[in-house]
């Protein structure tokens, strides 16, 4: 199945508030527009996940960015620039999402994608892709496709058909940083 075949299906599900099961540059992730509220609370009932239990988004790079933190600190670059496997980093004060995935503290994880499909997918939207696990809550995280439960795989309104016997790598990598320069590493 041709990449593009399989952005251009994804984003048409996305568009109409649909929620999207497909694999990420980490693990298989489940995934909708990050702008959309009534969508993120589709994910959040699948996961069976309280909302106060924020979840990160996929970007593309700085445009994205910069249209969801008006302020972004000097070291969130270099930590992107710097990163060879995956960082999510949680900023401060996110704004142009929708309300339900930004966390108590007004903070919000964002990771920026290289992988081909991920990409592809958000300069198609232009706009952020809810990615959280494609698990319940408090269940293993899957390391395949073969791993992912019924439950999930039934309750979403598309699967990406890519890389479904490809082993997922290990969990990104989790800083966060605040707009006063404290920087925390949650997640190794």
């Amino acid at each position: 199945m041709e990449i593009n075949d399989e952005v251009f299906k994804a984003h048409e599900i996305i568009k109409e508030g649909g929620i999207i099961l497909y694999p990420t540059d980490t693990v298989w992730g489940i995934g909708c527009d990050a702008t959309n509220p009534e969508a993120v609370a589709k994910i959040y009932k699948l996961k069976k996940r309280a909302e106060s239990q924020s979840m990160i988004v996929l970007m593309n790079g700085d445009k994205m960015m910069y249209n969801v933190f008006k302020e972004i600190p000097e070291v969130a670059w270099q930590i992107i620039e710097l990163s060879e496997n995956p960082t999510t980093l949680i900023l401060d004060k996110p704004r142009n999402v929708a309300a339900n995935l930004i966390a108590p503290d007004n903070t919000l994880g964002i990771r920026i994608v290289k992988e081909p499909f991920c990409f592809k997918l958000l300069e198609k939207m232009k706009k952020p892709l809810v990615s959280t696990s494609a698990n319940i809550s408090g269940q293993p995280t899957p390391k395949s496709f073969k791993e992912i439960s019924p439950e999930i795989i039934k309750g979403v309104d598309y699967i990406v058909n890519l890389h479904r016997d490809k082993i997922a790598g290990k969990p990104s990598t989790i800083i966060k940083l605040t707009n006063d320069s404290q920087v925390k590493v949650i997640r190794k």
